[in-house]
């Protein structure tokens, strides 16, 4: 069987599972957590909107050009993208199954090169995260694809 890795992730944490046949239950290799993604907006930010003022009377508020929250997901989906490959230049593993929270599996998938892309071998969009391995096997082929 080639190496596989099964890779289960959400905003904030990836867990990383091997099997070593087909049909064997997932053994957990590594746990990367992004804490910065459980912050409050608030803390993510250093303080309220500024103010600008215009010609005359009136003025409105400065507002982010982007979210706080997505922009940590999409920081950790970097990360984890980076992490993937240089696991794979180290002959870490062949292929990869992903299951992860809808939103992150997009932003995921942006951040994948073509070639880890091509060794994706199995999605699911849900967030399993805080299960059990046993469980997590569950919701996976009774046996994993050997490409």
């Amino acid at each position: 069987m080639k190496l596989t890795w099964i890779l289960v992730a959400d905003n904030t944490r990836v867990r990383i599972f091997s099997a070593d046949t087909p049909s064997s239950p997932l053994q957990e290799i590594d746990d990367l957590v992004h804490t910065e993604g459980r912050l409050h907006d608030r803390e993510m930010t250093s303080d309220l909107p500024g103010k600008i003022k215009s010609a005359g009377a009136g003025g409105h508020t400065f507002e982010q050009p982007t979210d706080p929250k997505k922009h940590e997901a999409e920081t950790f989906a970097h990360h984890v993208g980076c992490y993937l490959e240089e696991a794979r230049n180290a002959n870490k593993f062949e292929q990869l199954l992903i299951i992860a929270e809808p939103s992150f599996l997009g932003l995921l998938r942006n951040q994948l090169p073509e070639r880890l892309k091509k060794l994706v071998c199995f999605e699911l969009d849900k967030n399993l995260t805080a299960q059990s391995a046993a469980d997590i096997r569950q919701h996976l082929p009774t046996f994993l694809p050997n490409q």
